[in-house]
């Protein structure tokens, strides 16, 4: 099969022959036909985050494709069934944190040193075929393509999970720090269901583009959200943690605000004059919060409340769609398709 393949930190995926894998007991093997690229992907590829020990390496978490093959025990899963796989497949379920007895979420894959997690510790998604458990594995909805599935399975089950981790209340404010590849479907999501929604970029190109996906005002940092009123909810979404802790200055009293991106560099800090305690604020984190968010998001996509705004790339191209996203190029998700 054709996989991308990464050679070392901070080298060119090269697209290569490699054996297609077989699925074993309670696993399937998908036919992958587009494969979403994340920005964690590049954290690894570069070399900012550790190179999983995979060989060969193969990353990969927003697959989608066809089941063409199940393994021994597999009864929720049938050949032809459309599908898309997640992140966390499994957990050692022996550890401390697993005997909490805990739902397989992204706090699982943080928390359990024995997670099976594709793309890091099983082979990821950029390949032609992914074996994968099938209760990892999420059903597509009728009326969603596999190119726009793809980005919904880490970024728009992401953003999802934040805004409801939020638990917004009717005649909230949404804000939404970053219009990315999870701000760009964070921002439609609120607005599919009914809320004043602010978009938060330093971008200038992306302002208008931001109105178009929902946004009834944009605003450039923190100070500007506060002085068109706050908001009682702040998503964040891009990947800078200083950003995130400049704009509490728009939250409202009793806001909360979501931590649902990484920054694998800088702390996230709260500035004591904030006064977070006389103002009853909250700050939460949110990640993958369960497969029942998933479908939720994959439906509203399925339904046409939300656009993945999506450039595709031709596998032999995945190198070129990979320098494109580091440099800031791709509006908003690159999906390879296989």
């Amino acid at each position: 099969m054709k996989a991308a393949v990464i050679v070392k930190a901070q080298s060119p995926w090269e697209l290569r022959e490699v054996p297609t894998p077989t699925p074993g007991p309670g696993e399937v093997l998908i036919r992958v036909h587009a494969s979403g690229l994340c920005h964690n992907d590049l954290y690894l590829s570069s070399g900012v985050l550790p190179l999983p020990p995979l060989d060969p390496l193969i990353i990969g978490h927003e697959p989608a494709g066809e089941i063409v093959e199940v393994g021994a025990g597999v009864s929720s899963r049938r050949i032809g069934d459309r599908v898309g796989a997640t992140w966390v497949q499994a957990t050692c379920g022996r550890c401390d944190y697993c005997r909490t007895g805990l739902p397989l979420t992204g706090q699982s894959a943080m928390n359990c040193r024995g997670a099976v997690l594709t793309g890091l510790t099983a082979q990821g998604g950029h390949a032609e075929y992914l074996v994968a458990r099938a209760e990892a594995t999420v059903l597509l909805p009728d009326g969603i393509g596999y190119e726009a599935a793809a980005p919904v399975l880490c970024a728009g089950y992401t953003a999802w999970s934040a805004l409801r981790a939020a638990q917004p209340q009717p005649g909230d404010r949404v804000a939404v720090l970053g219009i990315g590849g999870l701000g760009h479907l964070a921002l439609q999501f609120s607005r599919a269901c009914g809320f004043e929604t602010i978009a938060v970029t330093r971008t200038a190109d992306k302002h208008d583009l931001a109105v178009k996906l929902g946004a009834d005002v944009v605003v450039g940092d923190g100070a500007q959200l506060r002085d068109v009123g706050g908001a009682d909810v702040v998503l964040v979404t891009g990947t800078s943690n200083a950003a995130a802790s400049e704009a509490m200055q728009g939250l409202r009293v009793n806001g909360r605000m979501v931590l649902a991106s990484i920054d694998p560099v800088s702390p996230f800090v709260i500035d004591p004059a904030r006064g977070i305690w006389a103002r009853r604020q909250r700050i939460i984190g949110a990640s993958h919060d369960g497969l029942h968010l998933l479908s939720e998001a994959l439906d509203l996509v399925a339904s046409g409340a939300v656009t993945p705004m999506v450039e595709v790339f031709a596998s032999e191209r995945i190198a070129d769609a990979v320098q494109r996203l580091d440099r800031g190029e791709v509006r908003f998700r690159a999906v390879v398709a296989f």
